[in-house]
């Protein structure tokens, strides 16, 4: 259940008459009930605050007095689903006693008066308004009594005794420091300050299409009830559910008419999750027509693909047009996409099979491979990216090396959308539009074979540049984000590792890139092997255990410490280990490709749980500790293969893995929904498609 408090101190708009009758604090309290708050109080003071939203139960929202806006506003701040705690943020330009702020990726990472802005100029103004998730209550409740006693821990000012702390200092939360010198303004700007200074984590939800406005007098009020008035608000909202800047295909070639599918689907009562679930039976249908083959069935294929992810986009735009978020329909929403990719690679590499091709199999497990690797850094690197962001800069950071000069002509790019360099950047990249598009063009025009290597080839070109550019920028960031979470969890450890002998040299990352070379070499030396050359069987197994044997010096660095400035590859490089293990030990097992398809398939679905709950900042999988951990299953196939029933351990462990992760499932979604219901709205949304 959600608070809002209408904060009436320091506003004396809040006593204006509204054209609608009313003051502006009453009519804004009405807003509040519209938007869904299920208690709305008005509190003098913020000593009353401090009371009231120390006794709520859920997530709290504060607003000031003087904001005139469309209810749609206010229902999206408090349905906002990037983070549990999130601030209305405007364009307008910053009059006394306004505070400003600077937003980086999505975050709040400065908030004060203009002067106080260490990092750079202010990028918007806050609107007045902040949601609170429960986590941040009670940084709330204190940033209140700091202000009401006189004290402002504004966000420059949490910086810079951050920055003259010491370690031990650092490792605490930021005491408040004294303000005798706090501008005089609307109580709720230094409010929020003070919010950010206690050190919460705070997004930004900005205004786009709606309309909200802060007014301090009568005639700014009559202004900005006649810009509302002006714009429909259902039409607003409706091109509000298309992301504010997508990918190429996407944004010329799906959402220019997906948002009437939205419309229709919203008419339809039907959710985001049902609409995931046709976009996932169109794509399985895709991957059928791609595997029967034949000219007519591998058009009808292409079409059915792209209208999957026309509908892959509308189960988003869905949510959003609808304020439809939920932990679980993110996390299934992004389990689906990647499902759906790889059902589709084992379409094409069965249809190029039968087809006559021998390797069709190989083309979709190296493509599935790499896409997973792939995947890996590109989640380790946003969160990177994102812990970065949150860290206080000093004045005149910014040495100008490499690094700095890369991150500053991304941010240019991106900031001239629609350039051509802007549509170059991201269609680079490879996105999953682009990947969609490519498939069926190439399968419609020609046949699975070359959907395949274009997939790959593209693919391959992409990771290199992404990962040239990202560890160049990595290495001047210097942010050792695993060491801020779970590292056992994410690296996907298992009982093994936690019992080897730590090796903290040559680093985590060395060790990762070791056992990932090692499987390489047992892969390569087997496809040697398989080409002819008369390696003995008794060779095989003992490449095996040397392999085996190189992977284990990978999992002894589990408990080092991982604060290197690449070490968020480590994910990556232990995924690449234990796939390419896997497909090497199947091939030197004489185990058929699909059955190797099938098993790293099942692991996927594994390692983007993983992913999907770091995302979405859910908790580990109920039965994760029996998954046996990277290095456990390796060592099972291992065993296998030197037993001689690689097809078996294969089989028996893939359908182990994917009953733990049914049952994973079912018990964190099913058998616990109410815990999954207290999670507050907007705390882990759907994906952003």
């Amino acid at each position: 259940m959600t608070l809002a408090i209408v904060l009436a101190a320091g506003s004396p708009a809040a006593s204006l008459p509204t054209g609608t009758g009313g003051s502006m604090g009453e009519r804004l309290a009405g807003q509040w009930r519209q938007a869904g708050a299920a208690e709305v109080r008005v509190a003098a003071d913020l000593d009353e605050l401090a009371e009231l939203a120390g006794s709520a139960t859920g997530p709290v929202v504060i607003s000031g007095a003087d904001l005139a806006a469309h209810t749609a506003v206010l229902r999206h701040l408090l349905t906002s689903p990037v983070g549990p705690s999130v601030a209305l943020v405007l364009t307008d330009p910053p009059s006394a006693g306004r505070t400003v702020l600077r937003e980086e990726r999505g975050q709040v990472v400065e908030a004060g008066r203009p002067d106080q802005l260490v990092g750079g100029a202010a990028t918007g103004v806050f609107g007045g308004a902040v949601r609170v998730g429960r986590e941040d209550v009670p940084a709330l409740v204190a940033a209140a009594r700091a202000v009401a006693a006189g004290r402002l821990p504004a966000g420059a000012v949490a910086v810079e005794l951050f920055e003259s702390a010491g370690p031990a200092e650092r490792a605490g939360p930021v005491e408040p420091a004294a303000r005798p010198d706090a501008p005089a303004g609307p109580v709720v700007d230094q409010l929020f300050a003070a919010l950010t200074g206690q050190g919460a984590l705070v997004f930004a939800h900005r205004v786009r299409l709606l309309v909200a406005h802060r007014v301090d007098e009568a005639a700014e009020l009559a202004r900005a009830e006649a810009a509302v008035a002006a714009v429909d608000e259902d039409r607003a909202e409706l091109r509000l559910s298309v992301k504010e800047k997508d990918d190429f295909f996407t944004t010329y070639f799906v959402s220019t008419w997906s948002p009437y599918v939205t419309k229709l689907c919203a008419r339809l009562g039907l959710s985001p999750t049902a609409v995931t679930m046709v976009s996932v039976a169109f794509a399985v249908a895709a991957a059928a027509m791609f595997a029967a083959g034949g000219r007519p069935l591998l058009v009808v294929g292409a079409v059915l693909l792209y209208l999957g992810f026309v509908l892959d986009c509308v189960d988003g735009q869905l949510a959003r047009y609808t304020r439809n978020f939920s932990a679980w329909g993110g996390w299934l929403d992004t389990m689906a996409d990647r499902a759906k990719e790889y059902l589709v690679y084992a379409g094409l590499g069965l249809g190029a099979t039968q087809a006559g091709f021998r390797y069709g199999w190989a083309l979709a497990i190296a493509a599935m491979t790499l896409q997973t690797v792939r995947h890996m850094t590109d989640a380790w690197y946003g969160v990177l990216h994102d812990e970065a962001a949150r860290r206080p800069k000093s004045v005149g950071a910014g040495g100008g090396g490499i690094g700095d000069r890369l991150n500053a002509a991304s941010t240019r790019v991106q900031a001239d959308a629609g350039s051509v360099s802007y549509w170059l950047k991201r269609t680079v990249v490879f996105p999953i539009g682009e990947r969609w598009a490519l498939i069926s063009l190439t399968v419609a025009l020609f046949d699975q074979r070359i959907a395949l290597f274009a997939v790959l080839t593209w693919g391959v070109l992409a990771f290199a540049y992404t990962g040239a550019l990202r560890t160049l920028r990595a290495r001047w960031m210097w942010v050792p984000v695993l060491d801020t979470l779970d590292a056992t969890l994410h690296r996907d450890d298992g009982p093994l590792a936690a019992r080897l002998p730590v090796l903290r040299r040559p680093g985590p990352l060395a060790l990762a890139v070791v056992a990932a070379l090692g499987a390489a070499i047992l892969l390569l030396v087997t496809l040697v092997d398989a080409s002819g050359n008369g390696v003995p069987p008794w060779l095989r197994w003992v490449a095996v255990l040397v392999a085996l044997l190189v992977l284990l010096v990978g999992a002894a660095g589990a408990r080092a410490a991982h604060n290197g400035p690449l070490d968020w590859l480590v994910p990556a490089a232990l995924r690449a280990a234990e796939f390419l293990f896997a497909i090497a030990v199947g091939l030197i097992g004489g185990a058929p490709f699909w059955l190797i398809f099938g098993y790293l398939f099942v692991l996927t679905l594994h390692h983007y749980d993983l992913v999907a709950r770091l995302e979405k900042r859910q908790p580990a999988p109920p039965l994760h500790a029996a998954t046996l951990g990277w290095e456990g299953r390796s060592a099972v196939l291992a065993l296998a293969a030197i037993a001689g029933i690689v097809s078996i351990g294969l089989a028996t462990l893939g359908i182990y893995l994917l009953a733990l992760f049914v049952a994973s499932v079912v018990l964190a979604w099913v058998v616990r929904p109410v815990r999954a219901a207290q999670v507050p709205a907007g705390a882990g949304g759907r994906a952003t498609r």
